[in-house]
């Protein structure tokens, strides 16, 4: 059907967000949905959202391959990575690709030679042009949680809707979200807020704890383990990190 005619709302956090309400003329689009996965064996080749979806009763808008790092079920062995398709170095192979898109552009820009712009499906230009022109936009923004959802710790950083005009940025109001979204949300905002305080307080230890806290970590690593490699990690990169965290 034409996305135009589609309605949504979803909410949650970065990588762990749902689609709360999906709609066309006011009627839920969750039956045909349902009715798509069932006809299709391959579970719309989104293995890993279509299991989340099933045991939690609401799609996940982030990709498989992403949704699986934050959570301990999918990645626990490479027979089970191929058998949900797991591309475990996707975000390599988008880097490389990225790297080379800038050094051929650069390449162009210093030969004066023209190349096409086209505007990426990322937000910034579209928040920029509605803030200078007032056109009004929905987009979704991580935000600072003021009471936005209610059943997420305050001042975690949530993503929800949020309308974007001349007058700027404004976060909708959510509420509760369903309580098995907002707990497997609150299991990775753990790791989240102990890398951040290892961060502002200079604390070699809480680099350690949010890594044992990490779902897909412990999933896979004894405590050992982790150990060792958030210290090989460390020591990697010790000249891109805090003083007070080498």
């Amino acid at each position: 059907m034409d996305p135009a005619e589609v309605t949504f709302l979803g909410a949650g956090v970065n990588h762990m967000s749902w689609v709360l309400r999906l709609e066309k003329d006011g009627e839920s689009l969750y039956p045909a949905l349902d009715a798509a996965i069932a006809a299709d064996p391959e579970g719309l080749g989104r293995h890993v959202r279509v299991q989340i979806y099933k045991r939690f009763g609401y799609f996940p808008t982030e990709s498989s391959e992403h949704f699986a790092e934050y959570v301990p079920w999918f990645m626990r062995d490479d027979a089970q990575i191929e058998r949900l398709r797991i591309p475990v170095d996707e975000y390599i192979r988008r880097s490389e690709e990225n790297i080379g898109f800038y050094e051929d552009e650069k390449r162009k820009l210093a030969a004066g030679e023209p190349f096409e712009i086209e505007r990426s499906g990322e937000y910034a230009s579209l928040i920029i042009h509605s803030m200078v022109s007032g056109q009004p936009r929905t987009v979704y923004g991580n935000v600072r949680n003021a009471g936005l959802i209610t059943n997420l710790p305050q001042d975690a950083c949530v993503e929800v809707a949020c309308l974007v005009d001349r007058a700027g940025l404004q976060p909708t109001f959510v509420g509760d979200l369903p309580a098995q979204c907002a707990a497997l949300d609150r299991t990775f905002l753990n790791v989240v807020e102990l890398t951040v305080r290892a961060a502002l307080d200079g604390r070699r230890d809480h680099v350690h704890q949010a890594v044992l806290l990490d779902p897909n970590a412990a999933a896979t690593l004894s405590p050992e383990q982790i150990e060792a490699m958030v210290e090989e990690l460390l020591e990697a990169e010790r000249d891109l990190i805090p003083e007070s965290l080498r």
